[in-house]
């Protein structure tokens, strides 16, 4: 039977590209929800600057804590551990 480890992403980093990113919305005031005004409402396309994520191997991107980004490393891992419920996407 494996070995079963859990994996608790607790660094946040704030490194989405908007730019380099296919699209990237925020909330605005005319969405009347003046608490997240500013904050990402989407992200489509998702890149990341790979300079400011700098070593880390696991890490949700600040403000858009949805997403968790995982190194190469960590990816091949889990696909060799046969991880099910996961989808990878290259940012």
């Amino acid at each position: 039977m494996p070995c079963v480890r859990k994996m608790n992403a607790v660094q946040v980093v704030k490194c989405i590209d908007d730019q380099a990113s296919r699209e990237v919305r925020y909330w605005t005031p005319e969405d009347g929800r003046p608490e997240k005004t500013g904050q990402y409402r989407a992200v489509y396309g998702m890149r990341i600057d790979a300079d400011r994520v700098g070593a880390t191997r696991l890490l949700r991107p600040q403000g858009w804590t949805i997403s968790l980004i995982v190194s190469d490393e960590v990816r091949t891992a889990l696909s060799r551990l046969g991880a099910t419920g996961v989808r990878f996407e290259e940012v």
